[in-house]
């Protein structure tokens, strides 16, 4: 027995139980701690010089935050589950999205995401942040559960990457090799300084939220700081002193406080907090088919009539002014929201990198087919190259977008367009069905079709997506596709 709860299953040990419903792993990913201490685990994670560029020059998590989150989990649930062939196969996915990011950093410093002590790394820091936050919320583990986590998280990177050798082989070694990893590797990057204090300052809402921006911004500014000082006194205190992370007066009571409250919800009635039911929840749009879209529109119009007296007494805006300053407004906020997945401020090769990772990663594509879709997205990328790059820095500035938002489709882009119905067509009847829109668009049909059966035919879904592409239709099944957070 381990001192983590009454309500836990009996764990046995052996290979057979490393993955499924009885690993110690996959039975963190309904503990609400669980949620701090991913958090806590990303942070050190970008605290390693490799990883945090690799997070600054390729990842959506600022701009793209609950997508990512989305993604992440529906990974580690997939590696953790019981299914032997989902796993490989998954792994597969994995190292063929790893093997895309490579790089230098802003100190020539070359990246490699398959370097595979910085995989090992990444592995660490979730099974020590999953050791702490037991402690942290005063039910540490005991040695042999301990062990036996450990024993879990190196068969985790074992299935990543064949075998699990840049991880100590048993826990007495693995901490002197923690330590030294903190002591001499980590650094404060600037991917760790977002994290820390602008990705909560800034954190767009999920679906759930969207028309609700007066609530989001209050729970957003009394919840945003308190998780980021909460993270900060969690982090091993050799490194935060020598990062220069201040700690504020009772932030460790704080800490404490948080994960023990976060344990105690685990009391609450069996699937209440289940992960998978609160994502799809803040994932949840009004106008989604979900039967649960109803009542949250329900609750959105009662909240608009309430807002209708403060507007009453509220100035107008002012008139807009003439001329095209609204269409470039209007290609700015695509620009943005769109096109600029990373959030840096231009876009470049890993925003279509992205875009292509996000639809391969919906439709669940294997070779070739996802390289067909990244070669594709490579070609318009080389297009754009060519026609917007105007000063020749090797990426597109949104001034250099906004000058030429009339001349963005061309044939790459069309290529594009026609490959991901290619591949969005399972079965090639040349037509998108019910089933086919669903794994695309997480949504089911709600518009006009062209066509007989219900179907999206080719034509119709190739001029959708370049409408959408080039910015010039904003209210279209696309719109949730790429833009959402």
């Amino acid at each position: 027995m381990t001192e983590t709860g009454a309500d836990e299953p009996q764990h046995t040990t052996g290979a057979d139980q490393l993955f499924g419903l009885g690993s110690r792993f996959r039975g963190f990913f309904n503990d609400p701690r669980w949620a701090l201490a991913i958090i806590r685990a990303t942070v050190l994670e970008a605290a390693h010089p490799q990883i945090g560029a690799a997070l600054a020059d390729n990842s959506t998590f600022v701009t793209h935050p609950w997508r990512r989150l989305r993604n992440t989990v529906t990974s580690l649930q997939r590696m953790s589950g019981a299914d032997e062939e989902a796993r490989r196969k998954e792994a597969a996915r994995l190292n063929r999205l790893h093997s895309r990011i490579s790089g230098t950093d802003a100190r020539d410093r070359p990246y490699d995401a398959m370097d595979p002590a910085v995989r090992a790394w990444v592995v660490a820091t979730l099974f020590e942040s999953s050791v702490a936050m037991c402690r942290f919320g005063g039910q540490p583990l005991e040695q042999d559960a301990i062990e036996e986590l450990y024993g879990e998280f190196r068969g985790y990177l074992a299935a990543l990457d064949g075998d699990a050798r840049h991880l100590p082989p048993t826990v007495h070694e693995f901490w002197p090799y923690y330590e030294r990893v903190v002591a001499e590797e980590l650094e404060h990057t600037e991917a760790m300084r977002i994290i820390l204090y602008r990705l909560f300052d800034h954190l767009p809402a999920p679906p759930l939220l969207h028309g609700l921006p007066t609530l989001w911004a209050a729970g957003r500014a009394l919840v945003g700081p308190v998780i980021g000082a909460v993270t900060v006194a969690s982090l091993p205190e050799p490194f935060r002193h020598r990062a220069g992370l201040p700690e504020l007066p009772g932030a460790r009571t704080l800490m404490q406080s948080a994960y023990l409250g976060a344990g105690l919800a685990r009391f609450l009635p069996e699937g209440w907090l289940r992960t998978e039911t609160v994502l799809d929840l803040l994932a949840l749009s009004p106008d989604s088919d979900d039967p649960r879209a109803r009542s949250l529109r329900a609750l959105r119009d009662r909240m608009r009539r309430a807002g209708a007296l403060v507007r009453l007494i509220t100035p107008l805006p002012p008139e807009p002014e003439h001329g095209d300053t609204g269409l470039r407004r209007g290609a700015e906020e695509f620009f943005a929201t769109v096109l600029d997945q990373t959030g840096d401020g231009y876009v470049d090769w890993p925003d279509l990198a992205a875009m292509a990772r996000e639809l391969a990663g919906r439709l669940d594509l294997d070779e070739p087919a996802e390289t067909r879709l990244y070669d594709a997205f490579a070609d318009w990328w080389r297009e754009l190259q060519t026609a917007l790059d105007t000063d020749g820095d090797g990426r597109v500035s949104c001034r250099e977008y906004t000058e030429a938002v009339p001349s963005l489709a061309g044939p790459a882009l069309i290529r594009v367009a026609e490959v991901l119905f290619d591949v969005t067509d399972a079965n090639g009847d040349q037509r998108i069905d019910a089933a086919e829109y669903r794994a695309l668009f997480r949504r089911g049909f709600h518009r006009d079709l062209t066509g007989t059966d219900d179907a999206y035919p080719r034509g119709a879904f190739v001029r959708d997506f370049l409408s959408f592409m080039s910015g010039r239709a904003r209210s279209t099944p696309y719109d949730p596709l790429l833009a959402d957070a």
